[in-house]
């Protein structure tokens, strides 16, 4: 087989640091620009779907078409990352989406963008999302020498928590004095920027033979290898468990700050930042820590575990304060989750089928938007502090079933 024709980035000597390597700092930049740029769209949308209908479950359309799509293109994604150079996926994705900004900027500067333009512009942009994890974030692996790997992701997981935290805030603030067309326009050209950048690494990648005809069988075999390994296998329950009920709770921030606490709409916000702040924190502290002791898939569990247990204990929570700090706690269990999840795919999964694995991690990742409905259900019937104590309660009976399987010999 022929490699993709550029060259190599250079070997890092055994001296050399993490902001040494050029092509980390390009994707890092890339993945911070593209989640940040996700998140202030994600705000900006919702704030104008609920202005214009005034329909709750119209913001709650908008807002998951975002992740809508990952539960199906991230099996095929992890395969076309292999057959397909991973630079070029990095490069189109960005394309991509800053097509699709640059398009409701100039449908909202003419006075025409409507909910679906921005629900459909919303559904692109998770297929661009859906590749995440098997493209950039393995090209992130890829580009450091194999001791700086749990610095680089801790680093990348950290970005991706503050860029959470920070852009929402941004998407506010730009919504209201920006409005929607330079909002978008905004976003635009830093995700073209992004894609600029993506264009600068340096990477080599043999390619597999690609054939739409073997794709299922190729996403089966992935399948098989990740059931057979105790390590994987545990690492698809707990980010199914994450996903489905811990996640979940985004849907029920909006709910909890305005109906219980009676807050006012930027201390919503600032709740809504609580938990990816504290995972910011946690994420610049294992930045800095590095490798953690033991087993990673113990980590990986715990980090859940904590979150999910602070969840639980939202029913007897009184005060809107009480509740800002069991998320900041909570975040530092999302630090610990975030960076051993990406660390065991790139270390345990076999070269020949990591980004295939990485894309099954997608799919698990793609049940978020479920668990949103599931929250909103439940919330309906028995309040929204309720329903995030019954949320972690479920999650964590899930951990708990995972647990055997990590306790098997590899």
């Amino acid at each position: 087989m022929n490699q993709f024709r550029h060259a190599a980035s250079p070997p890092l000597t055994p001296g050399a640091s993490l902001l040494g390597s050029r092509d980390f700092l390009h994707l890092w930049a890339v993945g911070g620009i593209a989640n940040g740029m996700r998140w202030l769209e994600v705000l900006a949308a919702a704030l104008f779907t609920l202005e214009v209908t005034g329909s709750p479950l119209a913001v709650a359309a908008v807002t998951a078409a975002r992740t809508l799509p990952l539960i199906v293109i991230g099996g095929f994604a992890g395969v076309l990352a292999d057959a397909v150079d991973r630079r070029r996926i990095v490069i189109g994705g960005m394309v991509l989406s800053a097509a699709c900004s640059g398009a409701i900027a100039v449908l909202a500067a003419l006075g025409v963008v409507r909910p679906w333009h921005l629900f459909l512009s919303s559904f692109i942009s998770g297929l661009v999302y859906g590749t995440e994890l098997s493209a950039r974030r393995r090209m992130v692996g890829e580009c450091v020498a194999p001791r700086l790997l749990p610095r680089a992701v801790a680093l990348d997981s950290l970005t991706s928590s503050a860029a959470r935290a920070i852009g929402p805030l941004l998407g506010g603030a730009a919504y209201e004095w920006l409005g929607l067309p330079r909002t978008f326009l905004l976003s635009a050209s830093l995700n073209l920027f992004a894609a600029w950048l993506a264009a600068r690494v340096h990477h080599v990648q043999v390619p597999r033979r690609l054939s739409l005809a073997s794709m299922f069988t190729d996403i089966a075999e992935a399948f098989l290898i990740l059931r057979r390994s105790p390590v994987l296998s545990a690492l698809l329950g707990v980010t199914l468990a994450q996903n489905l009920f811990g996640w979940a709770y985004t849907s029920l921030v909006a709910p909890v700050g305005l109906d219980v606490f009676g807050v006012s709409a930027s201390l919503v916000g600032v709740l809504a930042a609580a938990e990816p702040g504290g995972a910011a924190l946690g994420g610049l502290g294992m930045a800095l820590i590095g490798s953690l002791p033991g087993r990673q898939i113990w980590w990986l569990w715990s980090g859940s575990a904590i979150f999910l247990t602070l969840l639980a204990t939202f029913p007897v929570i009184g005060t809107f304060w009480a509740a800002l700090g069991v998320l900041v706690a909570a975040g530092l269990g999302v630090a610990l989750y975030t960076n051993q999840q990406t660390t065991i795919a790139l270390t345990d999964a076999p070269a020949a089928v990591r980004s295939r694995v990485m894309g099954l991690l997608t799919m698990a990742i793609g049940t978020w938007p479920l668990g949103q409905l599931l929250a909103g259900w439940l919330a309906s019937r028995i309040g929204p502090l309720h329903a995030l104590g019954a949320l972690g309660t479920t999650g964590l009976a899930v951990l708990l079933v995972v647990a055997p399987t990590m306790l098997r010999r590899r």
